[in-house]
């Protein structure tokens, strides 16, 4: 495990990323006291890898755009 103070890691930080996604534990400390831990994103985990998971499972009803008449005349819209 790599400890780094703060500062040190905001001049060092590509590095300590390189070393965490080679799987390396790397941890940044605030005044000597571990802060975070640096960590690689899981592969697939990304919006393109859930784009399209609510398809099929949701309906929008056709007059979702149009507001009911007493809350438009509430809002002054009317």
């Amino acid at each position: 495990m790599t400890e780094v103070g703060m500062h040190e890691a905001k001049s060092r930080l590509s590095e300590l990323v390189a070393r965490a996604e080679r799987g390396e534990e790397v941890v940044i400390t605030r005044n000597g006291k571990p802060a975070v831990r640096l960590a690689p994103v899981p592969p697939g985990v990304s919006l393109a890898s859930v784009r399209g998971a609510w398809r099929g499972k949701v309906l929008i009803a056709e007059d979702f755009d149009e507001l009911p008449a007493d809350i438009a005349d509430a809002f002054g819209a009317i």
